[in-house]
């Protein structure tokens, strides 16, 4: 995702309108009020079209746009920086998130707790080759990318122009990634779904248990690495004070960890499903191969359940619908603290994005999601694949440090005054 201010940045990153400014600049009231309205008008055509989920999903997606931008909450920095020069404060608040939401996933998975009344599942999925190869690959586009999934989508409401390229290729990624995916789930090794909650015997109350002693651990490791190399800080962003902080400013990472993860919970007890991101980029690409003519209805991916998603409007598809949300949520805080802006695309960060982009979608579909679906909400729901998601991601990232140089992208040194 998106890294936080740094003093010196090459040329390629200075305009990023994240970045930009050590301080606040005035409201863009005509943007705030135009991305107000098309919400409104979405939010109603939704409720005359759709189902009433899809409302509450716009919402939530703009709760969840919101809350990333205002916290500039990376996922891809985080990692980065931890790689790089040790710093794990963003990783810590990892921690935070997911042991919140593990908190809140326990009573409703176990329990069946439903808005809807329809059935509640978490993100259990196959720990085998896909994962593995799909998870480390993910790690280096979204080094190269600049941005996870979530960062993309935020980073777009931003105006980070380089990030529409990004997505662009992340959909065409995650799309030959579903045409070829039947080869990588059905051909090559993996085991069953394994579940720290019904897979071992635990039980939820257990498995929240040994969740939140790893939780403990990790965040233990990086305050001892952190001390070891002596990490450069984060640079800290611009706030406003008071009240005012939830409208315009950055908000503490920690308060936005609480958030997102309270926010993925509503998510799942609205639509039964932990909040996702990269489903929806495979349908797009998809739907548009139809429209020309490809009968995408043949392969493997679209077969059973999925088949409904590729026949029905986009606007049924809830994953989709929150990811609109997310983007009009980071539009809207982007112009509250006056920082909408269209930025430089430079040659290096256009390929770097092309590559990241594909990377990341092609990842994504080999290993049962991103950042969001197979890291946050993948063990958020206990699963076991989420956790070896997260160090293959990991293991993506240290190689891509070697590799963002060559596209004029930076990495945090050592001898930095913050990261």
């Amino acid at each position: 995702m998106v890294s936080h201010a740094q003093p010196v940045q090459p040329v390629s990153e200075q305009k990023d309108p994240v970045r930009r400014s050590p301080a606040l600049d005035a409201p863009q009231k005509t943007l705030i009020a135009g991305g107000i309205l098309v919400s409104l008008v979405l939010s109603i055509y939704l409720a005359v079209t759709q189902s009433a989920m899809q409302p509450v999903l716009l919402l939530l997606g703009l709760l969840l746009g919101y809350t990333l931008f205002h916290a500039r909450f990376g996922f891809t920095s985080a990692f980065r920086r931890l790689m790089s020069v040790g710093n794990g404060q963003a990783l810590r608040a990892h921690m935070m998130m997911l042991a919140v939401a593990a908190t809140l996933f326990a009573p409703i998975l176990a329990f069946g707790l439903s808005f809807f009344g329809g059935e509640v599942a978490g993100y259990v999925s196959p720990v085998g080759v896909s994962l593995i190869v799909g998870a480390f690959i993910f790690g280096i586009g979204m080094q190269l990318g600049g941005g996870c999934a979530s960062g993309t989508l935020y980073a777009i409401g931003g105006g980070r122009t380089v990030m529409f390229v990004t997505l662009l290729f992340f959909i065409i990624g995650a799309t030959i990634g579903a045409y070829h995916l039947p080869f990588w789930t059905e051909d090559l090794p993996a085991t069953e779904p394994v579940s720290l909650a019904t897979s071992t015997g635990l039980g939820y109350g257990g498995a929240w248990v040994v969740s939140l002693l790893i939780f403990g651990a990790i965040a233990a490791v990086t305050i001892f690495i952190e001390k070891k190399r002596n990490s450069p800080k984060v640079a800290p962003l611009p706030s406003a004070k008071g009240w005012k902080r939830i409208f315009r400013g950055s908000w503490p990472l920690f308060a936005a960890a609480v958030a997102l993860a309270v926010l993925n919970a509503l998510t799942l007890m609205t639509r039964g499903q932990p909040w996702g991101i990269t489903s929806a980029f495979a349908l797009w690409g998809s739907k548009v191969l139809q429209f020309f003519g490809i009968d995408v209805a043949s392969w493997g991916y679209w077969q059973g359940e999925s088949a409904m998603a590729l026949q029905s409007s986009i606007f049924a598809d809830s994953t989709t619908v929150l990811n609109f949300g997310v983007i009009l949520g980071a539009f809207i805080a982007s112009a509250a603290g006056g920082l909408f802006k269209f930025t430089k695309v430079t040659k290096g960060n256009f390929f770097a994005s092309v590559i990241g982009g594909l990377l990341m979608g092609y990842g994504a579909r080999l290993a049962f999601g991103c950042n969001i679906g197979a890291y946050f909400g993948g063990i958020a729901s206990f699963s076991l694949h989420g956790y070896i998601w997260g160090i293959m991601a990991i293991g993506g990232t240290f190689l891509a440090l070697y590799l963002r140089p060559l596209f004029g992208l930076s990495v945090p040194k050592s001898n930095d005054s913050v990261c």
